[in-house]
């Protein structure tokens, strides 16, 4: 039977510590309190001895990584002990008469968090679907994790009872690492020999070190910091579970103590005090990492500024009769599951035009040497999600109707918003719309979602004054629309002939419908 042995407590307030060393290694069988490893504290080298005998069969880090206390440190199979299962007539002898028992037990289980996309080795944890202590389907959705592609569920593979999380809310997740542990039944089969009494081993420090530190919870990293901040740890408010104190409640502490030095000094000395009705707001900084979708966005900016040369190209689109139409259209076919906004309609003509000027469904390679014609008009549309900006796109809207690529609008624009967007739904774009008009923009310059080679802001849809053909003011549905192309592969002139054709389609639906194949 394998079991995990649990990291236990090795030092008050120590909640983690590097793995140093291994004695042993995966296959190698050990006796009870043979040395396995030695681990670093905060404080002192500490050796982790066995508490059972048995074959070494996983070893849960690398040497140099940061073990978690109460997680499985390694696991032993303790039916495969240097002696067997009964280790011989010796054993029956000495210790009495042997038993074997098969029955069904609840036991408990790490669920390792798979693999949720190619290259991606740790995500954010979102949000925990379920709570400690619940029960769970199989199949049930437990957690969200946020990569730097998209918001992935993670479901249960068993049905149980949720015992414990592995991390919390914002915490970086390690794909191969525990996320969860669950307890499920299995059948058990035992091998009994006596009932005996056997205390947990006792782990001693190899090397101690004094610490001017306080009782308190807190990680290893936390306690240097304190440290080095010349704060007393034991003095710290722990914003954590049990009072667990992290970093941020370090920085909050210091930052007090600093605006209490300020206070006290204007006591000290009322000549700079502040005058007697004014007020005084204190303002503190705040730090926010940036990961997940906005740090892929912020690196795919920098690299597309980087090394395309970006020129702009804007034009003035008349959508009044697309717009009465679309109206017209809306009240007959728009359902729950299809929303009949303007956007395939821009779509559809931006096929249509990609048909008569195909460079600009193109892909260039990294040193400029060649460019690939994109069969597959993929076309993204740029959504503000809670998550931050993706760009999801509509696969072959060159073979897809108006209410075809609306069906799939309606469903990616509800996936980016809640942050559930399939992996698959944001690859393989060919040439995007942001759509910045929604927010009330009318003009941009935005950047090239590379390796793509164009991509179009709309502006906000305006009524404006505007003469007719004959000389006649009328109020018209006006909008501005910002062109950024790669100058590499593209001139001024394709890109506004390209436009025309766009606009042409638009502000005469009836040529679109026409050109429709």
């Amino acid at each position: 039977m394998i079991k995990d042995f649990i990291l236990p407590d090795i030092g008050e307030g120590v909640v983690e510590c590097e793995l140093v060393d291994w004695l042993v290694s995966e296959g190698d069988v050990v006796e009870e309190d043979q040395p396995i490893a030695d681990v670093m504290t905060d404080k002192a080298l500490v050796q982790i001895p066995a508490p059972h005998a048995g074959v070494i069969t996983k070893l849960y880090y690398a040497k140099g990584d940061i073990a978690i206390v109460h997680q499985p440190l390694y696991a032993v199979d303790v039916s495969q002990s240097s002696g067997g299962v009964v280790a011989d007539e010796q054993a029956n002898t000495s210790q009495g008469v042997t038993e074997t028992i098969s029955q069904i037990n609840n036991v408990t289980e790490d669920f390792l968090l798979p693999d949720i996309g190619e290259g991606i080795v740790e995500c954010e944890l979102v949000e925990w679907l379920v709570n400690e202590g619940e029960m769970v389907e199989e199949d049930q959705p437990i957690a969200d994790v946020m990569t730097d592609k998209a918001l992935v569920q993670i479901p249960a593979i068993k049905a149980g009872k949720l015992v414990k999380h592995y991390y919390r809310k914002g915490q970086l997740a390690k794909v191969h690492a525990p996320l969860f542990a669950i307890e499920v039944q299995a059948e058990v089969t035992t091998t009994v020999v006596e009932k005996t009494s056997v205390s947990a081993p006792q782990i001693e420090p190899v090397s101690t070190e004094t610490v001017a530190q306080g009782k308190a919870l807190a990680s290893p990293a936390v306690r240097r910091l304190a440290r080095s901040l010349d704060i007393n740890i034991a003095d710290v408010k722990g914003s954590g579970k049990a009072g667990r104190v992290y970093k941020e409640d370090i920085t909050r502490h210091q930052q007090g103590n600093h605006q209490q030095h300020v206070k006290d000094n204007a006591t000290v000395n009322p000549t700079s005090a502040i005058a007697p009705h004014a007020t005084m707001i204190d303002a503190v900084d705040r730090i926010e990492s940036i990961k997940g979708v906005k740090a892929v966005m912020a690196k795919m900016m920098v690299e597309s500024v980087s090394t395309i040369p970006h020129f702009t190209y804007c034009e003035e689109f008349d959508l009044t009769q697309l717009v009465a139409l679309r109206a017209d259209m809306k009240a007959r076919y728009s359902t729950d599951e299809v929303k009949l906004t303007m956007m395939p309609f821009f779509m559809k003509a931006m096929s249509l035009a990609i048909n008569e000027y195909p460079i600009l469904n193109t892909q260039v390679n990294a040193d400029c040497t060649e460019l690939t014609y994109k069969a597959s008009h993929n076309i993204g549309m740029a959504v503000d999600s809670k998550v931050g900006l993706l760009v999801p796109n509509v696969k072959d809207v060159q073979n897809k109707s108006i209410l075809d690529i609306a069906a799939d609008i309606t469903r990616l624009t509800n996936d980016a918003r809640s942050g559930r967007v399939k992996p698959a739904d944001l690859k393989a774009g060919t040439i995007t719309i942001s759509n910045i008009g929604a927010l009330g923009g009318t003009v941009a310059t935005p950047i090239i979602n590379k390796p793509e080679v164009a991509i179009v802001a709309l502006g906000k849809l305006q009524v404006l004054p505007r003469f007719n053909d004959k000389g006649e003011v009328e109020a018209r549905k006006i909008m501005q629309v910002s062109w950024s192309g790669d100058h590499r592969v593209i001139d001024g002139g394709t890109i506004a002939r390209f436009c025309n054709l766009w606009k042409h389609y638009l502000e005469q639906p009836q040529e679109m419908l026409m050109a429709m194949r």
